[in-house]
Parts: C-alpha cells; sequence; structure tokens
C-alpha cells in the first residue's frame, strides 16, 4: 500500500494513496500545485545553493551539516508524487554512497564525531523514509537499495553501543523500514535508540539536555519539551515502537504528554514551539503570540503523531487536532504561488519584514521566502502534501471513516465513494456511493462544531449530531447519497486565563480556520485597537470568506502612564470596520502587521 505509516496492528488501518484519490478543492489544489511547481521549486533551489552538488563530490561542500536530508525529503517527495524527475536524482545520491553503506557529505573521513549536532543518523532517517516511499510506490530500485545499506550499516554500527543523534528522526524511518521489509533488526534498532534517550545518550550542550529530550527516559516525561520538532519526531518513532512491540506503557507515556502538551503548550493554531532561542516549546501557558515561533516543520511533525495516535486508539481527538494543524499551519507555510514560505508561523507581527532578494537567512516570521539557510520546511511542505491523501480516511473493521472532509473519491473493500464538499468555507459534505456494497460510512463531526446544529442525512433519514463521528450503516445501492451540514458560523475564541500574554484578548475562528487582521501598506496599523466581540459579518473574496468586525482603531494613551489603580474604562477611540483574513492567507499581498489575538 502506497502509504506513509503503516501500522500492524491499531484501531484503525490507514487508507494510502491507491485508496483516497483528491480532486480540485482546497487540499486537491495544493497537492497539485505541489507537484507541478513546489517540487521542482525545491529541487531548483538546492541546486542553486549546491546542496545537490555535494552529492557529486564539488568542492567546497556548501550547505548546513544537515544539508543532506532535504536531498532525502525531496526524493520522498517525488515519490509519492509519482514525479519524473527521482531517478536521476537517486542516481546521484547512490554513487556518494560508500561501500559499507555509510552515507553522508559532510561527515564522510570524520564520521559519528559529533553526535549532539552532526544530524548523521537524522539524515539517514530521511533517506530511508525515502525509500520506503519508493519501495511502496514503485517497488525496488536504486533508491530503495540505498536506503537498505544505510539502514544495514547503522545496524551493524550502533545495535550494541549507546549513542544516539541529537535530533532523533531515524527512529520512525527503522520502524516503517521494517514494516516495509520484514527485517526485524531494523524494529530492534529504533527500539535501542527510543530507549538509550534520557540515560542520558548525549553530552551536555548551553541549551540543557531537555532541548533533544535527553533529561529524562522518555517513558518518564510529562510534557513534550526541548526543541519542538525533536520533541515529536521522537514522540513519533515511539509510538510506531510501541505499535510494533505491543507495549503499552510505551504508548500510553505519549499519549499522556501529548494531552498535557496539548491543554497547556499548543497555539490556537495548533502550531508547536513558543520560543525563538531555541525552537522549543515554552513551560505550561507560555504562549506569546508575537514570540510564537511555531515552526512549520514543528506543525508537519505533530500532524504525522496525531495521525500515528489516531490509528493507534482510534481517539478522535487526534483528527481534530490533525484539522486545526492542516489548515492553520500547514496551509500557512506554503504562499498561494507555492514557491514561497513561512519557516516560523507567530501570531502576531509588530513591523512589516524588509523583503530579502534570494536565500533568507533568519527564521523570524512575517515573510514568506523562496528559500531560507536552513530550508527544512519547503521539503517537509513537499513530502507532506505529497502524501497528504493518505490523511484523510482510515478503515476500522465496520467499515471507513473519514476524517479530514475534501472532495474526492475513497474506495476500501466494498465501499467505494465520492466525497463532493467546498469544506472548509462551506460545511456541506456529501458522500455519494459509486457501487452496491456492505460496509460503515462514518464522518467526523468536529470539535468546533459543538453547538452548531450539525445534522446528518442518509436514507431519508435526518438527525442532529455533535462532535465524533456521524455513522450510517449498508447495505448501500449506488447512488445512495450521505450529507453531513456542519453550519459554518465566525465564533470569537477566548484564551485560558492562565495564558499571560493574553489576557484581554479574543480571537475568531470560522469553521476550522483561525482568522488574523492584517494590514499591509498603508492600511491602518494594529497596535491600538479594540474590537467589539460582536458576530463578524462574512464577505466572499476570491473564493475565500473574509471576515469583517467592529473595532475601535488609534486607541489614545491613559495619560502617558500605562498602569492604573483600577481597571480602565473602555477606550475611546475611531471606529471602524477590522478586515479579517483566514491565518493562511497571510502575507500573500507583501510585508504585513497581523495580530490573530484582538484586543476587546
Amino acid at each position: 500500500m502506497a502509504d506513509p505509516v503503516l501500522p500492524s496492528s491499531g484501531v484503525l488501518s490507514p487508507l494510502g494513496l491507491d485508496a483516497v484519490r483528491p480532486a480540485p478543492g482546497f487540499w486537491g489544489d495544493r497537492i497539485a500545485l505541489n507537484r507541478e511547481v513546489t517540487i521542482a521549486h525545491c529541487q531548483e533551489w538546492m541546486e542553486r545553493e549546491g546542496w545537490i552538488g555535494n552529492f557529486r563530490g564539488e568542492r567546497p561542500r556548501r550547505g548546513r551539516e544537515f544539508s543532506d536530508s532535504e536531498i532525502y525529503k525531496l526524493l520522498e517527495a517525488m515519490a509519492w508524487a509519482d514525479h519524473p524527475a527521482l531517478p536521476e536524482l537517486a542516481q546521484t545520491v547512490a554513487r556518494a554512497q560508500e561501500g559499507d553503506g555509510y552515507l553522508n557529505t559532510r561527515w564522510s573521513g570524520s564520521r559519528y564525531t559529533d553526535f549532539e549536532w552532526g544530524h548523521e543518523l537524522y539524515c539517514y532517517g530521511h533517506l530511508i523514509q525515502a525509500g520506503v516511499a519508493r519501495l511502496r510506490t514503485h517497488g525496488e530500485d536504486v533508491l530503495t537499495e540505498v536506503a537498505v545499506r544505510a539502514a544495514d550499516h547503522v545496524c551493524r554500527r550502533f545495535m550494541t553501543t549507546t549513542e544516539t543523534c541529537g535530533h532523533p528522526e531515524i527512529e520512525m524511518a527503522l520502524v516503517e523500514l521494517y514494516r516495509a521489509t520484514g527485517a526485524e533488526r531494523y524494529l530492534e534498532m529504533a527500539r535501542r535508540f527510543v530507549d538509550r534517550r534520557g540515560l542520558p545518550a548525549l553530552g551536555e550542550i548551553p541549551f540543557g539536555r531537555a532541548y533533544f529530550q535527553d533529561d529524562v527516559p522518555l517513558r518518564q516525561a510529562q510534557a513534550f519539551r526541548g526543541h519542538a520538532v525533536r520533541a515529536l519526531y521522537l514522540a513519533c518513532g515511539a509510538v510506531d515502537v510501541a505499535v510494533e512491540t505491543g507495549d503499552e506503557d510505551l504508548l500510553k507515556a505519549v499519549e499522556g504528554q501529548w494531552e498535557r502538551t496539548v491543554a497547556r503548550r499548543t497555539h490556537l493554531t495548533g502550531g508547536m514551539g513558543s520560543r525563538h532561542a531555541d525552537e522549543s516549546f515554552g513551560d505550561d501557558y507560555e504562549l506569546p503570540p508575537d514570540r510564537a515561533y511555531s515552526e512549520t516543520c514543528a506543525g508537519i511533525a505533530s500532524i504525522m503523531l496525531s495521525h500515528r495516535l489516531l490509528l493507534a486508539t482510534g481517539d478522535v481527538r487526534h483528527a481534530d487536532l490533525a484539522e486545526r494543524t492542516l489548515y492553520n499551519v500547514l496551509a500557512t507555510g506554503l504562499a498561494l504561488d507555492g514557491r514561497s514560505f513561512f519557516y516560523a508561523n507567530p501570531l502576531r507581527v509588530r513591523v512589516p519584514a524588509v523583503p530579502v532578494e534570494g536565500v533568507n537567512h533568519s527564521a523570524e516570521g512575517g515573510l514568506r521566502s523562496p528559500w531560507f539557510a536552513v530550508s527544512c520546511c519547503p521539503s517537509n511542505i513537499a513530502r507532506t502534501l505529497a502524501s497528504l491523501p493518505a490523511y484523510v480516511a482510515a478503515a476500522d473493521r465496520d467499515g471507513v471513516r473519514v476524517h479530514h472532509h475534501t472532495p474526492g473519491e475513497i474506495r476500501h473493500g466494498g465501499l467505494a465513494l465520492r466525497v463532493e464538499t467546498g469544506y472548509p468555507w462551506h460545511g456541506a459534505v456529501t458522500v455519494t456511493v459509486l457501487e452496491d456494497g456492505e460496509g460503515r460510512i462514518a464522518l467526523r463531526v468536529p470539535a468546533w462544531a459543538a453547538g452548531t446544529e450539525a445534522t446528518f442525512a442518509h436514507h431519508g433519514v435526518v438527525r442532529p449530531v455533535a462532535p465524533g463521528y456521524a455513522e450510517a450503516d449498508g447495505p448501500w445501492r449506488a447512488g445512495d447519497e450521505l450529507r453531513l451540514e456542519l453550519p459554518m458560523r465566525a465564533r470569537w475564541t477566548f484564551p485560558d486565563r492562565r495564558v499571560d500574554a493574553l489576557r484581554g484578548t479574543a480571537a475568531v475562528e470560522r469553521g476550522p480556520l483561525v482568522y488574523c487582521a492584517e494590514s499591509v501598506a498603508d492600511e491602518p496599523p494594529l497596535g491600538d485597537l479594540a474590537a467589539a466581540v460582536e458576530p463578524p459579518r462574512e464577505h466572499v473574496v476570491d473564493g475565500a470568506v473574509e471576515l469583517e468586525v467592529r473595532a475601535r482603531l488609534g486607541v489614545p494613551d491613559g495619560g502617558g502612564w500605562p498602569y492604573a489603580a483600577a481597571p480602565g474604562e473602555a477606550p475611546d477611540g475611531q471606529e471602524a470596520a477590522l478586515r479579517l483574513v483566514p491565518y493562511h492567507r497571510w502575507g500573500n499581498r507583501g510585508p504585513a502587521t497581523m495580530r490573530v489575538w484582538l484586543p476587546v
């Protein structure tokens, strides 16, 4: 099956790219844009920056110590997208591999001398995932051979040591290779890598051992901490190991960490990571909007983890978080033209960014750039969009569960379905049965739909539904229809009082989308304002729904001193209509200021 995650057990079984065929729509359009534009854009920049030339032996070597991984993520994207450029690029990589399977353009000649920062095993992880993608979509070829040889080298070199990598990633890659080949050594190697971390296995660094989750063993941790991408990749690998070895305690440990992190360390967008200094999680309720790092790669890692936990447990909460992160982090990270990207995704930008020609050497939020000095996000977006159909639906013993509402066709067992919807702009989801068949059809009712009078119609019966699943059983005849109606109304959202940075503010959401105020060029600044908590007005602009709220702009100061002995009165100022755009669309009109959380 063509799927990035294929567990051998779990409550749900994934449906791969061969079972889910997207049609034009919110995600179908982005998947097509990725194949036609973004993948080639990434390859062009990797050539321009010399990262692919490193595999040809061009000197001096260019790029950071982990730049090899970007070529591997690009290869994975090409594999899922059946891209014609893959064979030539795979041959270039293959020619650089050494006789014993070692492959790294930075550390050849000084192997494994810097486990904290060298990223050698991290790079292997992405190479192995590319190989698995190629194996599942095409079969054995040069790329799969390179990946297997590298994995075998890792097993020979590390099976009996206590070493591991400063950046988790290889753990989930090795489990997936085990699932694809049946070779037990890969699963055992992954298990040992997971168990070694936190003993400790790595040296001291200025950020502290928590930066790479080496402060305590994984089973003892209470929440995700340290570098956000590292923490989430490690959690993915741990879930994979737990599922394949039947380790319920390990799975429960990760579930507990996920729950606390979602409750206390996750931004409204689903973004994770509050600190710019070390790209890390903050403490509980440390969620500042302007200093939110919320790296695109961390959002992708969160989606990967949510998907794994959904398959393992069947708990619909994981699909809810995945949806939030898909629409408000993954979709935000890529510009509408498919050729520029956000690295960080703050929830407030105070000063418009200064456009950069060529490579952007800063990861700060506020400017979509065609390439970064550290360009982990563009290739990560490319591989995620290329494999995204595999996240749409899953199967259980009774039938099919549709988790992400997007137009297309789904086929599994005795069910053949066509999904039609204008989601996320419109809340109607129509499923048409294409062939006579049996089985249960379940459509996810998102958590955001609580209290919206959502309804589900099938077999001539209309009934209200609550968040969870709207389900109907066959038998089915070709032409039968099911219709889920999710009323789309803008709503105000208020933060937990313990989030210090957000007291006195509110945000606006509509369906799965977070909205923001954006100010470009000569539009009014967003610093001094107070929004009225009233139902927003809706406008359709270029096919997207924008909102308008009443606000006071240019609020005067309180006499030169911003503190008082009693709460202040409602501010004066000029009343105006404040335009709100979907957060994922901000930054497409040029440098701008932006804020999600509005003083009220």
